[in-house]
Order: C-alpha cells, then sequence, then structure tokens
C-alpha cells in the first residue's frame, strides 16, 4: 500500500492541478505588491508651427488609504486557501487510496476463497457422482452437486471481475491508464492502525486541513473587507510637464503641475463592502458548519470501525473455522454414507454466506479508516 500512496501523491493528475493553485496563488500575490503604472501624455494645440501649443507630461497615480497593503494581505490569505486546499485534496486521496486499495485486496480474497469453494464443490461432486455409480445414492444427489458447483463457478467469475474493477480503480488513482499490477499485496509493516481514541481524534480536529482551510477562508473574507473599506478612499493622481507655446515665431516654456482627486460623493464602495462583509459571515457559518459534519463523521467512523473490527475477529476465531469444519465433516461423512448430499450442500452455502459477510466486515473497517484518513492525514503516524 505504500508504493500505491507514494505512486498516486506523485502521479495522480487530479492532485497534480490542485498543486497548480499554489502557482497561481504566487502569481496573485506578487501582482498585488506592484505599483501603478505612470502615464505618459503629449498634446498639441495648433498645426502652424508657427503658432501652437505643445504639451508633455506624465502622471503618477498614488494609492491611498492602504490599498496596496490590503491587497497583498488579501493575496497572502488566498496563499494559504491554496496551501491548505491542495493539503486537504492530500488527505482525501490518500482516503480514496487506502479504500481502493483494500478493495482489491478484498477482491483477491474473494477470488481465491471462491476458487476454495470451487474445489470443495468438485469434490462434493466427485462424492455424489461416485455414490450414484455404486448405486448408493440417487442421480439427483450428482444434479445437485453439479448445479452447486455451478454456482460456485459464477462466483468465481464475478470475483475475477471484481478484481480486475478494482485494480483499474487503484491504477487510475495512481496516475495510470491500465494497472501495470496484477495485483495487490498488503504490506505487513503498515497494518491497520490501532482503534484511535475519539477524544483523542477530536482533540486535533481543530489541527485538520479542513478545519484550518475553513479557518483561513475566514481570514481572506476578513482581508476582502479591509480591502473593500480601503477603496472607499479615492486615489490621487499627481502629474508634472511642460508646456510650450510658440506664437508669431516666438517660443515660451512654462512648467505645468496638477493633481487630480475623484470626490466620493456617490459612490463610497458601500456595496462591495457589504457584499465582503456578508461572505466573511458566510466562511464563519461555513467552519461552524464544517466542525460540526467533520465531528459526527469522526464519531461515525469510529463506531462503524469498532463494531466491523469486532465483527472481523469473531469471524476469525469463531464462526469461519467453524463452517470450514462443518464442510470438511459433512463432506467426508457423505463419503463415507453417513449424510445426504443436502447436509454438505447446507453445509457449503453456509461456509459461503460466512465468508461474503466476512469481507464485507474487512470493507466496513477499511471504509471507516479511508474516512478517518480523509479528515486526519496519516493516522497510523499522528497517533
Amino acid at each position: 500500500m505504500g508504493d500505491a500512496l507514494q505512486a498516486a501523491a506523485s502521479s495522480n493528475p487530479e492532485l497534480a492541478a490542485s498543486g497548480r493553485e499554489i502557482g497561481i496563488a504566487q502569481g496573485l500575490r506578487e501582482q498585488a505588491g506592484l505599483l501603478r503604472n505612470p502615464t505618459l501624455s503629449w498634446e498639441q494645440e495648433g498645426t502652424d508651427s508657427r503658432n501652437r501649443t505643445t504639451t508633455l507630461g506624465i502622471s503618477q497615480p498614488l494609492e491611498l488609504g492602504g490599498k496596496r497593503g490590503a491587497r497583498v494581505e488579501l493575496a497572502e490569505r488566498g496563499q494559504d486557501v491554496a496551501a491548505l486546499s491542495l493539503e486537504a485534496r492530500r488527505n482525501q486521496l490518500r482516503g480514496e487510496v487506502i479504500a481502493v486499495f483494500y478493495t482489491a485486496l478484498r477482491a483477491q480474497e474473494r477470488e481465491r476463497l471462491a476458487q476454495q469453494s470451487v474445489e470443495l464443490a468438485q469434490r462434493g461432486l466427485v462424492a455424489a457422482e461416485g455414490r450414484v455409480r455404486a448405486g448408493k445414492a440417487p442421480p439427483l444427489e450428482a444434479n445437485r452437486a453439479q448445479v452447486q458447483l455451478a454456482e460456485v463457478r459464477l462466483e468465481q467469475n464475478r470475483a475475477r471481475r471484481e478484481r480486475a474493477d478494482a485494480n483499474q480503480a487503484l491504477a487510475a488513482l495512481m496516475g495510470l491508464a491500465l494497472p501495470d499490477f496484477t495485483g495487490v499485496r498488503n504490506d505487513s509493516a503498515r497494518p491497520l492502525p490501532a482503534l484511535p481514541s475519539p477524544d483523542e481524534l477530536l482533540r486535533r480536529l481543530g489541527d485538520s486541513a479542513e478545519m484550518r482551510l475553513a479557518q483561513v477562508r475566514i481570514d481572506e473574507g476578513e482581508a476582502a473587507v479591509r480591502l473593500a473599506k480601503a477603496q472607499r478612499i479615492p486615489d490621487l493622481d499627481v502629474s508634472l510637464g511642460s508646456q510650450e507655446a510658440v506664437e508669431q515665431g516666438n517660443r515660451d516654456r512654462i512648467a505645468v503641475i496638477g493633481f487630480s482627486l475623484p470626490l466620493p460623493l456617490f459612490d463610497r464602495n458601500q456595496g462591495n463592502i457589504l457584499a465582503q462583509s456578508r461572505r466573511a459571515d458566510q466562511a464563519r457559518d461555513l467552519r461552524n458548519a464544517a466542525e460540526l459534519r467533520l465531528r459526527q463523521e469522526t464519531q461515525q467512523a469510529l463506531q462503524q470501525w469498532s463494531t466491523a473490527q469486532g465483527e472481523v475477529n469473531a469471524f476469525r476465531q469463531t464462526i469461519l473455522p467453524s463452517a470450514q469444519t462443518a464442510v470438511e465433516s459433512a463432506t467426508r461423512g457423505f463419503e463415507m454414507g453417513k449424510f445426504g448430499f443436502l447436509e454438505v450442500l447446507d453445509a457449503q452455502r453456509t461456509l459461503i454466506t460466512a465468508r461474503d459477510q466476512y469481507l464485507r466486515a474487512l470493507a466496513q473497517v477499511s471504509d471507516a479508516w479511508g474516512r478517518i484518513e480523509r479528515v486526519y492525514g496519516d493516522v497510523g503516524a499522528a497517533l
């Protein structure tokens, strides 16, 4: 699984696209800190070379009210949002890889168990046909054994398709068009981590990428409000130039100095201030909603983990060994003429059902783990 996680982190195209937001935010930050360009102007009154007035000037807009600083601050909060969005997407991808990896692992296990079921059914068919040939059983028992063998072979084919589909899904997360592997292997050095304490996880909720992202979005909204308020103050435009007047061939040159300042009589950016203030309030509400959702999701995932892990242990320690023993005993008893094939068939179906339920319980455990890692990242390394 470590290889799958590493490949997804380095080659997943969606994660790579999310990473581009870092460069985009960096460019916006650089642009936000730039000064406004000056304007060069040239003007001539009259076309007669002996009677004309020519003005050459340069003007520079000066931002007042701290607009540039507020704009830079907003761009920096945008950089924080981009970085945390990437971290949250990385955690989400990690959870997806874990879920799909264990889906592929379960598909392999299902295929292996299906092969065992085929072997058991073949053994039962051989025994049934032998008893029919010996006249110790009616032909109906051989027919039942053939039907059972056909059913478990269908299950084996379904398991193979599930395995192929799971491998394809895992390859897609790893950035591969087609799987370059035939199977997956659980790394014994990275088993499922121990069940975390709910209190311990919930204490770390504020440090999760999603919660930090929600908080930074609040900071971004507040920075946008400060920028909107700074934009209430008009900018000063200062100009400096030289004017040359030619009259009857006589030249007269004078300096020209001026400034312009919009009068904020009607538009004081009040609409944008209101909009940005409401957007900041919305970010606070979304932060509260995210905290509530993540708390609920954490508690549900831990409860699911605990319940499913108990089921897995019960299947491993009691149910599956007992069901396997029952099949072996029924098959031997049938071969010795002590049982009918219905007893063998019932034991085989009980074992198949138990195996299916066992795989479902495993799916619940790995699904819960993936849900937690989507929120908290690498649980095994952090706890």
